[in-house]
């Protein structure tokens, strides 16, 4: 039987020479890849432009995660999604449904005001042995 390793995948900001934050990236707890939080921050900032450019933000954060536990969005088995204004769900599930069209998880999504400025924020859970 082999033992489970865990590996942190960056520490938030750090790699961008800014003060560490409290949390990882991404967690791999063996064979499950656990990617916090997205918001569609680019060089600290939330983009603008409303609910359909910042989730394919958010969905161009989350691939750049999973690329450091060298997975990606097919390996992708949970999502769960926060969103401002319920109204948006719509918009926002349109561009989701194209990032997961041929290899779909199971989601959960609840409306939430978020911490930031953004109007949605993602994070998954990925499956993928080492």
């Amino acid at each position: 039987m082999k033992k489970s390793k865990i590996v942190r995948y960056e520490t938030a900001d750090a790699a961008a020479g800014g003060t560490p934050r409290p949390f990882a990236k991404a967690v791999r707890a063996g064979d499950f890849i656990y990617v916090s939080g997205q918001v569609p921050a680019e060089a600290g900032e939330i983009i603008d432009g409303g609910i359909v450019p910042q989730t394919r933000k958010v969905m161009d954060n989350i691939i750049e995660v999973l690329e450091l536990a060298d997975c990606g969005l097919e390996s992708v088995i949970k999502v769960n999604v926060w969103l401002d204004d319920p109204r948006d769900f719509s918009s926002f599930n349109g561009v989701f449904k194209e990032y997961f069209i041929d290899h779909p998880p199971a989601r959960s999504t609840v409306q939430s005001a978020l911490m930031v400025d953004a109007k949605v924020e993602i994070d998954v859970i990925a499956y993928k042995p080492e």
